[in-house]
């Protein structure tokens, strides 16, 4: 799966010389936390988040007014507290490698191009509802998580013995967590009856079930006072 497929197409962007309260107005009237800074020729110069306008705002405890403080940040432009170089990537780059360079480089956003031009940007929320989808996350079903060796011919197996006992997947991750010997899957599927699954995958006489758990179990705590 490409950026192009994922990204905010023509987002909004706002130029050095743009204040803080015009910038703040940009991102709150297109629910936005993330605004490209490009210069008159619309090249990306920098990016301001909304981190980054907090962090220009009077502490919480000042003692200026409210025309004041608004006053002052009249005052800030996006050059003074924009991020700049600004991280950007080609449209045709994989979901998972740009995911890879918000971690490294800790950032929550890149910037996309298309023949070197901005045309979008894509963002952690992005990847997050990216991840969501390709897990089979929100869907009815059963997650089971199994081990087996890393071994070539396994595979092809364990999913047809998933078939046999009337499983539909869903999703299959494969990750070998930094043990070369077995490979871990994640599944998710539907359709399936546990007993004939795990029936199935013993058969096999290679695949340890680590876990077998109804989607619709984990749940979401709140704590604290409402």
């Amino acid at each position: 799966m490409r950026v192009k497929n994922r990204m905010t197409l023509n987002p909004i962007v706002a130029n050095p010389k743009t204040n803080y309260n015009e910038a703040l107005r940009l991102m709150k009237n297109n629910h936005i936390k993330h605004l490209p800074i490009v210069d008159k020729k619309g090249n990306p110069v920098g990016i301001v988040t909304r981190g980054d306008m907090l962090r220009a705002e009077p502490s919480p405890v000042t003692t200026l007014r409210v025309f004041e403080i608004a006053s002052l940040l009249e005052n800030v432009t996006m050059e003074s507290i924009m991020k700049s170089p600004v991280l950007a990537v080609d449209e045709s780059c994989s979901i998972t490698n740009a995911a890879n360079f918000m971690l490294l480089n800790e950032i929550d956003s890149l910037l996309v191009l298309r023949d070197e031009t901005l045309v979008g940007i894509i963002t952690i929320a992005d990847i997050f509802r990216t991840f969501i989808e390709i897990t089979g996350g929100g869907q009815s079903g059963s997650r089971i998580e199994a081990k087996l060796p890393n071994q070539k011919g396994h595979l092809a197996p364990f999913i047809q013995a998933l078939s046999n006992a009337g499983s539909y997947i869903v999703s299959l991750a494969i990750s070998n967590l930094d043990d070369t010997d077995f490979g871990y899957m994640d599944v998710k599927e539907r359709g399936g009856n546990e007993a004939e699954i795990r029936k199935e995958l013993d058969k096999l006489g290679y695949v340890e079930i680590t876990s077998f758990r109804q989607s619709d179990s984990d749940k979401l705590l709140r704590l604290g006072k409402e």
